[in-house]
């Protein structure tokens, strides 16, 4: 069993190292297949483009090689969050506030599992949110298993890349280790 915890402790320090931000780790696949998903973005654009992918994946290929957090063979996966990115940290609920969003909760409240609507941002350790009904909704983070922006036209606007050099490629960088 892989400690991704572990393993984001490790990385963190060397992401931040490059000028970058951490935004999820995660172990995906299976056994014959596994991939490290590796997220992260600039923090001044919240995006990566390919060279940066490919920094991030230089670096940490070798951290990864020295430390070997990862028995046998796997996939290192280094990649922007995208428009409709995952929300793993505190911050990113008030910095998408305005946004539309689909949370997901670990267990049910209120008889229902999952959550869609506008993030209003974060009030100490709740996720504040209104769904289509206008019904707030207080959600505490602890509770969250999973959420991510839904793609709408002022996500998209929002998220408009400074520079469309390379828009046309593929933005993910994959080394098998």
């Amino acid at each position: 069993m892989v400690d991704v915890a572990a393993i984001t402790g490790v990385i963190e320090p060397e992401v931040k190292r490059l000028g970058y931000e951490l935004v999820r780790v995660m172990m995906i696949g299976g056994v014959s297949d596994p991939t490290l998903q590796v997220m992260a973005e600039r923090p001044d654009t919240r995006q990566l483009d390919l060279s940066d992918c490919e920094q991030l994946s230089r670096g940490l290929s070798d951290l990864l090689d020295r430390d070997d957090l990862i028995e046998g063979s796997y996939r290192l996966e280094v990649s922007s969050p995208g428009i409709d990115r995952p929300l793993t940290r505190p911050a990113d609920y008030s910095d998408w506030a305005g946004h539309e969003a689909r949370i997901t909760l670990a267990a049910p409240r209120d008889g229902r599992k999952q959550f869609n609507g506008t993030l209003q941002g974060l009030d100490h350790d709740e996720v504040k949110l209104t769904d289509k009904e206008g019904i707030a909704h207080a959600l505490p983070l602890s509770a969250i298993a999973s959420a991510k922006l839904v793609l709408t036209d002022k996500l998209i606007q929002a998220t408009a890349p400074l520079s469309t050099d390379g828009a046309d490629t593929i933005q993910t960088v994959e080394e098998e280790i």
